[in-house]
């Protein structure tokens, strides 16, 4: 049990930026990873060792997403606009540069369709293969490629207007 969590703790990273895709509010994000550990941690029994402990985590957080946004919709919530995650401190020029370039892109991401912004966060984001990335979203890899270049023109076609 011990390994699995050492190897959940290295995986913070990579599932908070995919929770940020998901949820796109930060706060929302945060418990979404929060969430998806303790989920991790009490069914870890259930992950094969093996296997891609990454693919297992982000199908987990997917799932979760799925469950807090119909209970949402059930309880009559609505998300917290985008402008409120929006608010970052700028220290430097090149640190400067590079958070507006993030943020472009992140902004970029964020008006792209549901289907074509998790595929682009899995793939070229989370660097997950094309095979592992369908089987988290649970739809065939040529579903998967079709969306990520869609993805990819509209991404590469929105930040191309910003320059």
């Amino acid at each position: 049990m011990e390994p699995i969590r050492r190897q959940i703790v290295d995986l913070l990273p990579r599932l908070r930026r995919f929770a940020r895709v998901l949820a796109r509010d930060p706060a929302d994000a945060d418990d979404l990873v929060q969430t998806t550990v303790e989920r991790a941690l009490t069914r870890a029994g259930q992950w094969i060792p093996g296997t891609r402990l990454d693919s297992w985590t982000f199908r987990i957080m997917k799932n979760a997403w799925i469950d807090e946004t119909r209970a949402r919709s059930r309880r009559g919530k609505v998300f917290a606009p985008d402008e409120e995650g929006e608010h970052i401190g700028f220290d430097g020029g090149a640190a400067m540069q590079s958070r507006l370039e993030a943020a472009e892109v992140e902004r970029a991401m964020a008006r792209l369709p549901d289907d074509q912004r998790l595929a682009v966060a899995l793939v070229l984001v989370e660097g997950l293969s094309y095979k592992d990335a369908a089987e988290i979203l649970d739809i065939p890899q040529g579903t998967l490629t079709s969306r990520l270049v869609r993805g990819r023109a509209a991404l590469i076609s929105q930040l191309e207007k910003v320059h």
